[in-house]
């Protein structure tokens, strides 16, 4: 089993054996912690639940990844030579007979059916809350772009809302 890690190449957007995050318009300018998430290959190709009956390759559905969180092939278990890459490609067939729905069945849950059914660190409970919090926590920016794009939505709308609320307060 692989167990060195491959290194990622932002430019290219190949990011091997990673969660990739990127943010979805409207949603994560008002709350930048949820957007929209894919899980790559060993070689890092993207694969992502981008909408009804679709998983898209190498073409995330709300552009590059901003985010990424590398994580350790040699924790995937399963069966055959590849269990990584097996498991993406179930993942993804499953996802594209799903109807998509933004609260319950997504993104966040293919990549979670991914990472139970290679058994990533012998745990079959990975779910969307669970990721959404670890990406939170463990997620690196690709680059300063990439921060600028997660983040400044976000303060240029906190900004507004509380000099809005500033200027009512001292009329």
């Amino acid at each position: 089993m692989m167990t060195r890690r491959m290194e990622t190449d932002p430019e290219r957007n190949r990011f091997p054996h990673s969660v990739v995050w990127s943010p979805i318009p409207v949603l994560s300018w008002v709350i930048p912690f949820i957007g929209h998430m894919g899980i790559c290959t060993l070689s890092g190709v993207i694969r992502d639940f981008a909408g009804p009956y679709y998983v898209s390759e190498d073409n995330m559905a709300f552009g590059s990844p901003t985010k990424y969180w590398q994580l350790d092939p040699s924790r995937a278990h399963g069966i055959g030579a590849n269990p990584w890459d097996t498991a993406v490609m179930e993942a993804s067939e499953e996802y594209k007979h799903r109807m998509h729905n933004l609260c319950c069945d997504n993104c966040h849950s293919h990549v979670a059916m991914a990472l139970n059914l290679m058994k990533y660190d012998n745990k079959t409970n990975w779910n969307m809350v669970k990721l959404c919090f670890l990406m939170l926590i463990h997620g690196r920016y690709v680059s300063f772009s990439g921060t600028v794009r997660t983040w400044l939505p976000f303060i240029i709308i906190l900004t507004l809302l509380l000099t809005t609320l500033l200027l009512i307060y001292l009329t």
